[in-house]
């Protein structure tokens, strides 16, 4: 074969071709290692390698402990209601319901229903709130989980053990293992996590 005015043959052509051929190849890997290594000593942002090294980005709160009201929700028709044994703990006779009252609330529970009855007076029908005055730690109800609140220690999350005593759609009224200045962690993090306050 002729090529570029000189004789091959097949056998040299073949050659020629499998050695270029990995010569391509093996710079392209070098070119690959290389651009790998420069990449490596960029600043490039890696949150991963961010959280590793200056800790997670948190969202916090104060704890204070403080006398506050959770909106209890009662769905009142002819001025009877049907609560749990969670909700009677904190309904009694004489307790306001918007422009009514709460007449009685029954120790039993009705069979029925499986549930204690509260009587009113006064209250339309429908979905009423009932304001209980409560004295805690109040916190977004998010903020607990497995009867656990996350707080600041350094610069790791530790856990702090909590009951709730009231909670209604959006807040939980907390207490126990939490005193008055701990900085209570909003955002989603484990016991041990580095953290990093905003």
């Amino acid at each position: 074969m002729k090529i570029f005015g000189k004789n091959y043959d097949d056998k040299k052509i073949k050659k020629i071709v499998y050695t270029a051929v990995f010569v391509l190849i093996a710079l392209w890997f070098v070119y690959r290692f290389v651009m790998v290594a420069i990449e490596s000593r960029m600043e490039v942002f890696n949150p991963i390698r961010i959280a590793q090294s200056d800790g997670v980005s948190i969202e916090t709160m104060v704890a204070k402990r403080q006398d506050d009201f959770i909106k209890i929700p009662i769905d009142i028709k002819n001025n009877r209601a049907y609560v749990s044994g969670d909700y009677r703990a904190n309904l009694k006779s004489g307790q306001k319901i918007e422009d009514g009252e709460i007449v009685s609330v029954s120790s039993s529970i009705d069979l029925d229903t499986g549930m204690h009855v509260v009587r009113t007076r006064g209250v339309g029908d429908g979905v009423r709130y009932v304001s209980i005055k409560k004295n805690g730690y109040f916190v977004p109800l998010y903020a607990v989980r497995d009867g656990a609140v996350m707080v600041v220690n350094g610069d790791v999350a530790a856990m702090r053990s909590v009951t709730i005593v009231a909670k209604d759609s959006e807040y939980a009224c907390i207490v126990g293992e939490l005193q008055d200045g701990d900085v209570i962690i909003l955002s989603k993090v484990t016991a041990g996590q580095k953290i990093n306050v905003k």
